[in-house]
């Protein structure tokens, strides 16, 4: 039986014909079935997908996932019920009242494994929208202000909703806000709701603050000034206590890149990969108290993937600014979605923080997609340019620049373009309009 190299994992799918055996590329069916039922199989796609196996992020998966008989295998399986907040709750909220979920709230899931591709699409939406990452008591807080709520990034709908925002009843049977990939993953543009889009307009520094100034609560002085740094559309997600936020990414063209997170993390060969990101994230955010069932997670992980962006303005074409680009930028952006194979990070130059940290480093950058790049701003991994302008700009690069969200003081890195004319900075930014 021949084998087939698919990235890091070896898969064994034979076609046999008069001439032999002819191998192809498992199937989705196929692939969702062995995560879904092979441990093993799970363990060895972990092990492959993990770059730098000696960061944070790593070790926790290899001491505790796809082991069988100890570790996260053993947590037992979390079928949440929840709601998307709504105006009813966020109401009770501003009474200063707790609201309750509804005794007759189904689950989440309703145990049927999905058959067709809408339907694990169908599932996975209900899991970006309703499966609480954890109970998150500071958006609780925000609600019963609204204008907090608003200033700090938390979006309403049309229809009175906040999505992103579940109420939820926890592991220990408490009622609960909480929040989900949708609070950083959709945002409102002109009025209706772009899934996949990063909400830049989210403040978690700022909201800690604003808790912390009217109520009890006391934050460490250096963690506080890190906080009011942060600004909107950064975080620190990692798992150290390394200052290293990162602008909040899009999620399209996912299915194009080879790897996952803006440091390169996570190798993806196949979809398993981030299925398994998924999976492992969902039980880490609830503090290793539970896991999701895994039908949950192969559903979001192919929703996410399916995300693509909604078409933008029409913009005339750029022959020379699509020839420029093909000179000095395709080398890196090379994929379908217009990003690429990470890079070694002291070529592109930028902030180390993230790509050498102890929490997901390898030494490497992923070039983000470049798909509705116009509307993707700030750039760079950790947001610190404004414009397209800017980023082209060599007045960035200079010690009295002043445009950075980050404060003062030169951006470095990523210099490609910086030293071109004018003229030449301009078709190139009037081809990456168009993408």
């Amino acid at each position: 039986m021949a084998r087939v190299r698919l990235g890091a994992l070896t898969a064994v799918v034979c076609v046999v014909a008069l001439a032999g055996c002819r191998c192809r590329a498992p199937t989705p069916e196929q692939e969702a079935q062995r995560y879904l039922t092979d441990a093993r199989f799970r363990r060895a796609a972990m092990e492959a997908s993990l770059v730098n196996p000696k960061n944070i992020y790593s070790r926790q998966r290899l001491d505790a996932y796809g082991l069988e008989t100890r570790g996260w295998d053993l947590l037992p399986e979390w079928n949440p019920r929840s709601i998307q907040v709504g105006a009813a709750q966020r109401a009770q909220l501003e009474r200063g009242a707790s609201p309750e979920l509804d005794d007759a709230t189904a689950p989440l899931w309703d145990g049927a494994t999905p058959t067709s591709r809408e339907g694990w699409l169908a599932l996975g939406q209900q899991v970006f929208f309703r499966y609480p990452l954890r109970s998150e008591p500071l958006a609780a807080f925000a609600l019963s202000q609204p204008e907090l709520a608003e200033q700090v990034g938390l979006e309403r709908s049309s229809d009175g909703t906040y999505p992103g925002l579940v109420l939820f009843r926890d592991v220990d049977g408490v009622t609960r806000v909480g929040l989900t990939c949708a609070l950083c993953h959709s945002a409102h543009e002109h009025g209706a709701l772009v899934v996949g889009a990063a909400r830049r307009h989210f403040d978690y520094g700022k909201l800690r603050l604003a808790h912390r100034d009217q109520s009890s609560a006391t934050i460490e002085p250096g963690l506080a000034a890190r906080l009011a740094r942060w600004g909107p559309g950064r975080a620190d997600v990692t798992e150290d206590d390394d200052e290293d936020p990162v602008a909040i990414p899009d999620l399209w063209g996912l299915a194009s890149q080879e790897a996952l997170t803006q440091a390169g993390t996570i190798a993806q060969a196949s979809p398993v990969a981030l299925a398994l990101r998924q999976e492992t994230q969902l039980l880490q955010s609830n503090h290793e108290r539970v896991r999701p069932p895994r039908v949950l997670a192969w559903a979001l992980a192919q929703y996410v993937l399916s995300l693509t962006p909604p078409p933008g303005p029409a913009h005339p074409p750029s022959p020379r600014g699509e020839a420029l680009f093909d000179r000095g930028c395709r080398s890196c952006h090379s994929n379908a979605a217009f990003g690429g194979k990470p890079v070694d990070a002291s070529a592109v130059g930028t902030d180390l923080a993230l790509a050498k940290g102890r929490a997901r480093g390898t030494g490497l950058y992923r070039p983000p997609a470049l798909l509705r790049v116009r509307q993707a701003a700030p750039y760079l991994h950790h947001g610190a340019v404004s414009t397209l302008e800017e980023l082209f700009s060599p007045a960035r690069l200079e010690p009295g620049y002043l445009g950075s969200p980050l404060g003062p003081g030169p951006v470095p890195g990523h210099r490609w373009g910086t030293d071109w004319s004018a003229d030449d900075r301009a078709a190139l930014i009037a081809y990456l309009d168009t993408l």
